[in-house]
């Protein structure tokens, strides 16, 4: 049946359709909000980025600022290194000569380093403190004699002053017959040791009884006179005197072994005859050392030395060697008026002075002590010598001498050697 409206009324729809209706009624509000909420998502978020982005910038900022003073530090760091470096290999001013300085202990680097420009040894030594700075120099200051060459670079001047393993070796040649005040001057050229400073080292009481030597009582005696072997040596740069002393002492020993050992009966019966001990056995070579030119000679003329101290006859013992009149001169000349213009030829008044204690014109038997540091044949002659009638020699040219048996004898061969020395 078919209904009918009434007039003026609406046609009512079905309740499936305003469901529909209001649903989608409720749509447009949904999105909306939904909308509004991404876009407060979407503004939150560009704040918080926005922040961050803030945050960072300083942050970057510092840490670029950190890494360009890192990096300019470093390349200033190289830059004086590289300096330094040049400076270290640079020579310092221009002499050939040698400088010797007491180095106190406990010196800073900039204190060596003033040390050394007093003395002339640089000319920059803000740089040369700067390096031993940089090279820590000062934990390896050797205190005491220091022997320095004026052209040497910063880097040998460490070296020096620490006396490291790298310093350069001297060879050091020692002949026969040498003193030990020409020893000392040949290792200062040479660079190895101040000349005061090693002879005092040779004074040193302590360490010559080390080495069982008894050198007496006179004052002028008590040295290593006599136990400063004659050999090559290879010595460092700058060493302590008292190493160099010992490294002296300790061949002389090594070889007065090897000699003694195949002479233990002529040792014995100098001992016997004369009570020599090593110290006169050496203290006469010595004076065979100074005495001899040929090798053929050195017996007989310590034969001649010995005939004299054995014979009962020759009276009074005096061995009238010139030689130890001339070391008398070396070792006391501030008190001996007679040396006072000495140049190394000795003079009569020079052999009479009464006050020249090595004068064997004056005084019987051997000098105090050894007048040079005698080699192994001048030893070996010594312990070789045999008796023999022999009493007198005197030099009769190149290089030998007349031995007589008498004074007569002797006296015409001074006579000889004057003629043929005054070319008559």
């Amino acid at each position: 049946m078919v209904s009918k409206r009434r007039p003026g009324s609406r046609a009512r729809k079905p309740k499936r359709a305003r469901a529909a209706q209001g649903k989608s009624s409720k749509l447009p509000s949904r999105r909306k909000k939904n909308t509004q909420q991404a876009a407060a998502r979407r503004k939150s978020a560009a704040k918080t980025k926005a922040s961050k982005s803030k945050e960072g910038r300083p942050k970057n900022k510092r840490l670029w600022m950190f890494f360009g003073w890192v990096g300019a530090l470093v390349i200033a760091a190289l830059l004086i290194g590289l300096g330094l470096n040049r400076f270290a290999t640079e020579r310092g001013p221009e002499n050939e000569h040698l400088t010797s300085l007491a180095l106190p202990e406990g010196l800073t680097e900039r204190e060596a380093a003033e040390l050394l420009a007093q003395v002339g040894l640089t000319d920059s030594p803000w740089l040369l403190a700067s390096y031993f700075v940089l090279t820590r120099a000062s934990h390896c200051f050797q205190p005491g004699p220091h022997l320095l060459p004026r052209a040497a670079t910063g880097r040998q001047l460490r070296s020096l002053l620490c006396r490291t393993d790298e310093r350069e070796m001297a060879k050091v040649i020692v002949p026969e017959g040498f003193t030990r005040f020409d020893v000392a001057k040949r290792l200062e050229r040479r660079g190895v040791v101040g000349s005061s400073a090693f002879l005092r080292a040779t004074e040193r009481r302590v360490m010559l009884a080390e080495f069982g030597i008894d050198a007496g009582s006179l004052p002028e005696a008590e040295s290593a006179e006599g136990y400063l072997f004659p050999a090559t040596y290879d010595i460092p740069l700058d060493s302590p005197p008292v190493r160099v002393v010992r490294r002296f002492l300790t061949e002389s020993t090594k070889r007065w072994s090897r000699i003694a050992s195949g002479h233990e009966q002529s040792q014995a019966e100098l001992k016997r005859e004369f009570g020599f001990g090593r110290h006169d056995i050496v203290t006469l070579a010595s004076m065979v050392e100074k005495e001899a030119v040929m090798d053929d000679e050195r017996e007989q003329i310590a034969s001649v030395f010995l005939n004299r101290l054995r014979d009962p006859t020759f009276q009074p013992k005096y061995l009238q060697s010139d030689p130890t009149a001339a070391y008398g001169c070396r070792v006391m000349s501030t008190r001996l008026a007679s040396c006072r213009d000495f140049d190394g030829k000795v003079t009569p008044p020079i052999n009479r002075d009464r006050n020249n204690r090595y004068s064997t014109y004056t005084y019987e038997g051997l000098p105090p002590g050894p007048i040079a540091n005698p080699g192994e044949a001048s030893i070996k002659a010594v312990l070789a010598a045999k008796p023999t009638s022999m009493l007198y020699f005197v030099a009769k040219g190149a290089g030998r001498h007349a031995f007589s048996a008498t004074y007569k004898e002797h006296l015409k061969a001074v006579s000889r050697w004057r003629q043929l020395r005054d070319g008559r």
